[in-house]
C-alpha cells in the first residue's frame, strides 16, 4: 500500500469549491510519486474510484519576514488533483453545500 505518498488533503476555498462542484480533490504529496501510485494510494486509502489525477509541482518561494527582513525559503511541493467517479465522495473533505 502507498499511502505514505500522500502527506496531506489540502483544505482551501479553492480545493472545497473543486470538491463540491466538479468532485476534485487536492492533496500534497511526495516529490517522487508519479500519477499512478498516487491514484493507486488514494483508492487504497479513500475506498473510491479515481478517474484522473493532475499534479503541480509549486517550486521553492524565497521571502524576507520579519522586523529584520530574515530571508526564509519555502520548500519545494507537489499537489495532486484527484477527480473521482460519479457518486463517490471523501469525507475528509466537509464540502457543506452546493456553492
Amino acid at each position: 500500500m502507498n499511502a505514505y505518498l500522500i502527506k496531506k488533503p489540502v483544505i482551501t476555498e479553492r480545493s472545497l469549491s473543486l470538491a463540491n462542484k466538479q468532485n476534485v480533490y487536492t492533496f500534497e504529496v511526495l516529490m517522487n510519486a508519479h500519477k499512478g501510485q498516487i491514484k493507486q494510494a488514494v483508492e487504497d486509502v479513500f475506498d473510491v474510484k479515481v478517474l484522473e489525477v493532475n499534479t503541480v509541482v509549486r517550486h521553492r518561494v524565497k521571502k524576507k519576514t520579519g522586523k529584520k527582513r530574515i530571508g526564509t525559503v519555502s520548500p519545494k511541493t507537489k499537489k495532486a488533483y484527484v477527480k473521482l467517479a460519479e457518486g463517490q465522495t471523501i469525507a475528509l473533505f466537509d464540502t457543506g453545500g452546493n456553492e
